[in-house]
């Protein structure tokens, strides 16, 4: 009787131990899947600069489309219709891109750049430029180590130039393709996003 007891205690043991070890390694397995998605997925930072809202609603799109957090380049001083006045050579936006040193201060955010891989840096097409709160949000944020795309909106001009003149004025950074997204569809969103490495 006791042999036999001693077997089924034996036996118990036995399971109870491949058990614990099945259960172990499927822990393990399950943690290097984990990481191994953490590790090809990349953290994406969709920050923008918009005067009118129409860039904001792009970038609001490519947020959702890359599951990256948005963060507008809000400038301190807004700019109301007449800033924005192109004709007029005198107004604040005509006299700021006419000035390559000019900085307009830009609302502090307090993101953390370590947390991204990828940053899409979004603004509209002015005299063919970048506005210069784009130098301004550039200047002010540790972006090496990270890739950067461009992305704009324009009544008339493309991409070519503004993202050269980033690319010519920030050449330590890692530049990808930038990209004119006029009144895009989702499939063009979504076509561009999967390029995005």
């Amino acid at each position: 009787m006791k042999k036999l007891l001693y077997s089924i205690v034996a036996m118990i043991l036995v399971i109870m131990c491949a058990c614990s070890s099945k259960s172990a390694d499927s822990a393990t397995a399950a943690g290097a899947d984990s990481t191994a998605a953490a590790t090809d997925t990349s953290k994406v930072l969709v920050a923008y600069f918009s005067a009118t809202g129409i860039t904001a609603d792009v970038a609001r799109r490519l947020a959702d489309a890359t599951s990256g957090t948005l963060l507008e380049i809000a400038p301190v001083e807004r700019y109301t219709e007449a800033d924005l006045d192109w004709h007029n050579k005198q107004s604040r936006s005509s006299v700021e891109m006419q000035d390559s040193t000019s900085r307009p201060a830009i609302v502090p955010d307090s993101l953390s750049m370590a947390d991204y891989d990828v940053v899409l840096i979004g603004f509209p097409v002015w005299w063919d430029l970048a506005p210069r709160e784009i130098n301004t949000f550039i200047e002010s944020h540790d972006l090496d180590g990270k890739t950067i795309y461009a992305f704009a909106t324009s009544g008339g001009s493309t991409i070519a130039n503004s993202a050269l003149k980033l690319k010519e004025a920030y050449p330590m950074l890692s530049w990808g393709e930038g990209k004119l997204l006029n009144s895009p569809t989702d499939e063009e969103i979504q076509a561009w996003v999967a390029t995005l490495r």
